[in-house]
């Protein structure tokens, strides 16, 4: 591996694990900061876990196929599949990030 993190090809992404990625608050905050901000580093996103307990929860993301990730120099940034997703399962992401909080 050369150091980008793996995620599934868009025809790999499957419903039951991006719904389960968006399950958890947590992941559910994290998506959320990314669907407002774009492309965010590892280190500027809010969150009230510790950076191990954010690491994982990035990486049920990715490996979901909602959040895709890329090394710049030394800072890991994230963003979402926002095309993907919606080409797969129109209106999924809108109705999650509409829902209430």
């Amino acid at each position: 591996m050369n150091g980008e993190a793996v995620f599934p090809e868009r025809d790999e992404i499957r419903i039951e694990a991006v719904l389960h990625a968006l399950a958890d608050p947590v992941r559910l905050d994290v998506v959320r900061q990314l669907a407002r901000s774009g492309e965010v580093a590892c280190g500027a996103l809010d969150v009230s876990v510790s950076k191990s307990t954010l690491t994982h929860h990035l990486r049920t993301l990715r490996e979901a196929g909602v959040t895709v990730s890329r090394q710049q120099g030394t800072i890991r940034l994230q963003s979402l599949r926002r095309k993907d997703l919606d080409e797969l399962f129109p209106g999924l992401l809108d109705g999650v990030l509409a829902a209430r909080h």
